[in-house]
């Protein structure tokens, strides 16, 4: 099995963690859906990252449907929660962290366009965006001593680190560190992780 994708893509990383953690064997192969376009398509046409390809041949895409399978098809511990509050607070963290991710990288995007094309208004609003999920999760993740959820790691955990890690590695001057100091720590705790380790972002 093959995981298609930079591993400086949260997406990327969020589903690599999630298919080490349940204990399924891949190769990762690092494309990039710029530089290496044409290789990437070959692979899959929509050039989409993640791009997960079965040993049977089977693609499947979206960093969201790939965990969802993985979780159904693993060894190892369910990274959701089985009880319905926790569950229910698991995917709310989880949305808050993908917003911050899709915001990241929407801005990433628009610095690559020439200054002159920039939309300032948009980017703007983006940033408003970025910073609400943030905050949000700021919120959420003060004075919690341990996970954020219950007492085990959760796919709202990987999300959260993963999300976090990449805007400060892009936006670091936008997300201040000491401004969030819970998610700081937080994600410094899952960082430390085997896991994460084995899968740092390129």
């Amino acid at each position: 099995m093959k995981l298609i994708g930079m591993l400086d893509s949260p997406f990327v990383r969020r589903a690599a963690i999630t298919l080490h953690l349940k204990g399924l064997p891949f190769e990762h192969q690092s494309l990039s859906v710029f530089r290496n376009f044409d290789e990437f398509q070959a692979i899959n046409p929509l050039v989409k990252a993640p791009t997960l390809v079965g040993d049977e041949g089977w693609q499947l895409v979206d960093s969201s449907l790939i965990i969802d399978w993985a979780e159904s098809t693993g060894s190892g511990p369910s990274l959701m929660p089985g009880d319905p509050g926790e569950r229910l607070r698991a995917l709310r963290l989880t949305g808050l962290a993908l917003i911050a991710a899709e915001k990241s990288v929407q801005i990433v995007y628009e610095g690559k366009r020439s200054e002159d094309h920039r939309d300032a208004g948009w980017l703007a609003r983006v940033e408003g965006q970025l910073k609400a999920a943030y905050m949000g999760l700021e919120r959420e993740a003060r004075g919690r001593d341990g996970w954020l959820v219950n007492s085990t790691l959760t796919q709202a955990d990987i999300t959260i680190a993963v999300a976090w890690r990449f805007t400060q590695l892009m936006q670091p001057e936008l997300i201040a560190a000491q401004d969030y100091p819970a998610l700081a720590a937080h994600s410094a705790r899952a960082e430390r992780l085997p896991a994460f380790l084995a899968l740092p972002p390129e």
